[in-house]
């Protein structure tokens, strides 16, 4: 009986672990702005100017610059005209829409 609680206790272990490989690492702003000088990633004044213009008269409420499976995304959090809080997520490097949709 004690091997099997040692194994579960393994396990339930590993599967933490993994879990917290799988998520999104935050940068802080030293990490971005070193980014940024090296052209890794685009300006956020320029990719906020395209979301923006997207959801026209909405208001900014977060961003953060993240490292996703080898991959910089900016993710912004926007409040519509109509109330409703969007998330959007841009490549960071180049640009691209990832997703946009309501936030939950």
């Amino acid at each position: 009986m004690t091997v099997n609680v040692r194994i579960g206790g393994l396990v339930v272990l590993m599967i933490c672990a993994l879990c917290s490989l799988a998520q999104a690492r935050d940068l802080g702003q030293d990490e971005a702005l070193r980014l940024r000088v090296q052209g890794v990633i685009m300006p956020l004044e320029q990719l906020l100017q395209k979301v923006l213009e997207r959801h026209s008269g909405a208001k900014l409420l977060e961003v953060e610059l993240e490292e996703d499976d080898d991959i910089y995304v900016y993710e912004v959090e926007l409040l519509t005209t109509s109330g409703i809080v969007r998330e959007v997520k841009l490549n960071a490097s180049n640009g691209q829409l990832l997703k946009d949709e309501v936030d939950d």
